[in-house]
């Protein structure tokens, strides 16, 4: 099968725009990632006060939890089940999320690479038209006539 063929059958498939989408928006938050770390950077003392309340804090919510860990475990397994069910929602919905994304993306480069390729191919058909136009030779300057004005033979 041709390579054509491959690439076409390719990107005409849905998990390749996942793909594309999913890559689109890993790179949209890397760039913001420096802004966040800047307002992390601003919080660093609250955090340390938190970080300090925390022994106090756990001791106070493992003995409320005590009690109740025996009426959370009998809930656990329908929990789970219902939990189980809205991840795999959420996965098929980002799914398709990075899909539409990734078919969005691939147009709008695509759309770029067939603007250049025109731009390209328009560039280079001025010289490709002038040697097609060009004579092969030099213009040689036209030959006298040998006939003579007035005298037609019959």
């Amino acid at each position: 099968m041709p390579i054509t063929d491959e690439v076409r059958k390719l990107t005409e498939s849905k998990p390749f725009y996942a793909v594309a989408g999913a890559g689109d928006y890993a790179v949209e938050k890397l760039r913001e990632l420096p802004e966040r770390l800047t307002r992390l950077q601003a919080r660093r003392d609250e955090f340390r006060q938190t970080a300090q309340e925390l022994p106090r804090k756990a001791r106070s919510y493992a003995l409320e939890w005590q009690s109740k860990a025996e009426a959370y475990a009998k809930d656990l397994p329908e929990r789970a089940r219902e939990y189980a069910d809205a991840v795999a929602q959420k996965a098929v919905k980002l799914y398709d999320e990075f899909a539409d994304r990734g078919r969005k993306v691939v147009s709008r480069v695509s759309g770029e690479a067939a603007l250049e390729l025109e731009e390209v191919s328009e560039a280079a058909e001025p010289a490709a038209a002038a040697a097609i136009t060009a004579p092969a030779k030099p213009a040689q300057p036209a030959k006298k006539s040998t006939r003579r004005s007035g005298t037609a033979k019959s």
